[in-house]
């Protein structure tokens, strides 16, 4: 059989200045989208992986049904209580996007409020994303936010519920997350993001009016500043965050209000960050003023005062989340390296927290929108439970299963799941979730996941998906490496900015510390991450590239110095306070030192999978293309490297169920010919 030939990209001499280092960038030119080179050597690179999956497919087939012989195809999340109706998704087998439903509470007939399958099919659409949803308070209008390219910049639109008429509203380039009714169901508010994707301005929009007479309230002009919307859990007021890395300021605007503007609740103060919920004559606010690092919770009084403690600063207890209700309060937080969740009652604001049976798990607060109530909607999952779905006694914290997701084709008792603790080179303890078969043979091919930034905790859950590599006698193994927020504040600030190379070192720690333990061996041994975690993926590969047999790195930043230096490219104002400004010499140092694309040598790398999609806003293609082509022109190996880019997506890849399962079965599919010795490229 012919070997494929991989693609070369051309170098095409470019110098740019840093601290007066002159740095040559020979695949600079890749950041010419409308070049036709640039698109042309995105499409070889996607011909030669064709090339080399192709005798693959039948493997990647197989991996796909085994997948789909978990998935509860036609399944219905549990309806959410919300004014006089039931709110819930639903999906069909065959259709890749959920179904938008809703029934009167009282009983009636469902209603389809939005099917994106119709909507794809009518107005030919590659992909789709659905945004927020909103129904207004009165529930006779649908609100909802669709993007139809993957660069997360959204169109709001609107739907009569009573006559089923669809409005266009004109408005467009809107932030995915953010949207709010006025209380009278006249008004929509909206962000917009500005040239470099930075939501930076909320508006008001009055339905039957032009888009461009809409009403500018707020605009955040500092640059390392995003805008964030919601709407209290009292339903009363609607709250405006304007938030950095490390500082936050909150304005509010009572949803009756439909002439005023937003007014702030506490000034910003460098290095304060506080999120804020309605408690009626005061506001309630998880802070980390006063050196409270892993935050506490107040109460503010609205006609202003000095604010009281309610749940007082605890080293060993991060505070994160807050859902208000009439008679209770219920906190989300972390203790241990797991979530928690603690009821308080309003009238004596004692906390009691809610205990679970397994050691290793996950539970959250879910969705609620009923605000006079004594049952709170929350979820759990684990590495061996399916997401599960319960009725929070808010009263006796007793749980009542509304549904576990189905899981077909699953018994939890030949699995198991287990937490270990690797001792990093200086001496920090790491946690590591572990699952498999209770049959599997040691040592067993394992794939190592890791992210590890922004405080972002990867928190143990349970993916139906991997139970086709489980079935084959892999362990799927998840690193908690400094940077995210597994062990609170502490954790995640010990693994940002200069602290950055403890993510990576800590990655690597681990994965050595799997093969001391027999658990797995270099030549059995995968990794995985994304975005960040791709970050992760390319510093641990120049690191000690001998530790792996192959790498899966999805839309990976790769080529830090340069992104942050260029203010013009989205997210990199607002990423200095998580990885530096490198107009600084010291931060510029310690991106040089660890940044993927500056750090290719002349040596031998793993199986390289790099995925990226052209119309990511999060991470420019440019960055994965400019890595793969510095790694093929460098390494000394034959190990295949491949390079995939969907030109019709951006940074979560294919929007439908069915394609991402099959994107999942490929990169499975190149792993396992990988560890079997099977891939030729």
């Amino acid at each position: 059989m012919t070997r494929p030939t991989p693609p070369r990209a051309k170098q095409v001499p470019h110098t740019h200045h840093a601290h007066g280092d002159r740095r040559d960038d020979p695949y600079a030119w890749l950041r010419q989208r409308e070049n036709p080179d640039v698109l042309a050597y995105l499409e070889a690179e996607n011909a030669y992986l064709a090339a080399v999956m192709e005798p693959l497919r039948p493997l990647q087939e197989a991996l796909y049904q085994d997948m789909l012989s978990h998935l509860q195809e036609t399944d219905e999340q549990p309806p959410v209580r919300w004014g006089p109706y039931v709110y819930y998704t639903r999906t069909v087998a065959g259709e890749q996007y959920p179904l938008y439903c809703r029934r009167p509470r009282a009983g009636g007939p469902e209603q389809v409020l939005l099917d994106p399958n119709a909507l794809k099919q009518q107005e030919a659409l590659e992909n789709l994303w659905v945004g927020a949803v909103q129904p207004s308070p009165d529930h006779r209008r649908y609100a909802y936010l669709l993007d139809i390219r993957g660069g997360e910049r959204f169109e709001l639109r609107v739907k009569d519920l009573e006559s089923g008429e669809e409005r266009r509203t004109g408005v467009t380039d809107v932030s995915g997350r953010s949207l709010a009714w006025s209380a009278d169901g006249r008004c929509l508010y909206y962000i917009r993001n500005d040239e470099t994707w930075r939501p930076h301005e909320v508006y008001r929009h009055r339905l039957g009016h032009a888009a461009e007479s809409d009403a500018l309230l707020y605009r955040e002009e500092d640059p390392t500043f995003t805008l964030g919307l919601s709407v209290s859990d009292s339903g009363d007021e609607l709250l405006l965050t304007s938030h950095s890395t490390v500082t936050t300021e909150v304005r509010h605007l009572p949803s009756a209000d439909t002439e005023g503007g937003f007014r702030v609740i506490l000034p910003r103060e460098r290095g304060v960050e506080y999120a804020v919920e309605d408690g009626g004559d005061h506001w309630l606010m998880l802070s980390n003023a006063g050196g409270a690092r892993e935050f506490k919770l107040l109460a503010l009084p609205k006609a202003g005062g000095a604010a009281r403690e309610v749940l007082p600063h605890d080293p060993g207890r991060k505070l994160d989340d807050l859902r208000v209700f009439r008679d209770h309060l219920l906190v989300a937080g972390r203790q241990d390296g797991l979530t928690r969740l603690w009821v308080l009652p309003r009238r004596t604001l004692e906390p009691r927290r809610l205990e679970l049976p397994e050691t290793v798990f996950t539970v959250r607060i879910g969705e609620n929108h009923d605000f006079d109530v004594r049952v709170a909607r929350v979820t759990y999952t684990s590495p061996l439970t399916p997401l599960t779905h319960f009725d929070l006694d808010l009263d006796t914290l007793e749980l009542l299963e509304v549904k576990r997701t189905p899981v077909p084709n699953y018994d939890a008792t030949a699995y198991r799941s287990e937490r270990r603790w690797v001792t990093a080179a200086d001496g920090t303890r790491v946690p590591v979730s572990l699952v498999y078969r209770q049959d599997v043979q040691f040592p067993a091919p394992t794939l190592l996941y890791g992210y590890g930034s922004y405080g972002a905790s990867m928190d143990p859950a349970f993916d139906a998906r991997r139970l086709t590599l489980l079935d084959r006698g892999w362990v799927y193994a998840v690193a908690h490496v400094r940077g995210g927020g597994e062990l609170g504040r502490a954790w995640y600030e010990g693994g940002k900015l200069q602290a950055k190379p403890n993510s990576f070192s800590d990655f690597v720690d681990v994965a050595q510390a799997l093969v001391e333990a027999g658990l797995t061996t270099p030549d059995r041994l995968t990794a995985s991450g994304r975005s960040a975690g791709g970050l992760l993926m390319g510093a641990v590969l120049n690191l000690r590239p001998d530790l792996f047999r192959a790498v899966l790195a999805g839309v990976p930043f790769v080529d830090v110095v340069s992104t942050m230096l260029d203010a013009s490219i989205p997210l990199t104002t607002l990423e200095y306070d998580e990885w530096g400004n490198p107009e600084d010499p010291a931060f510029y140092a310690v991106m040089k030192a660890y940044s993927p694309y500056d750090n290719v040598a002349a040596r031998a790398y793993p199986h390289l999978w790099i995925s990226t999609g052209l119309n990511d806003p999060r991470v420019a293609y440019w960055e994965p293309a400019k890595w793969a082509a510095r790694l093929r022109e460098r390494k000394t190996d034959r190990n295949v490297l491949l390079l995939k880019t969907l030109t019709g997506a951006g940074h979560f890849s294919s929007s439908g169920r069915y394609d991402a399962l099959r994107e999942t079965a490929e990169e499975y599919a190149f792993l396992i010919a990988a560890v079997e010795g099977r891939l030729e490229g």
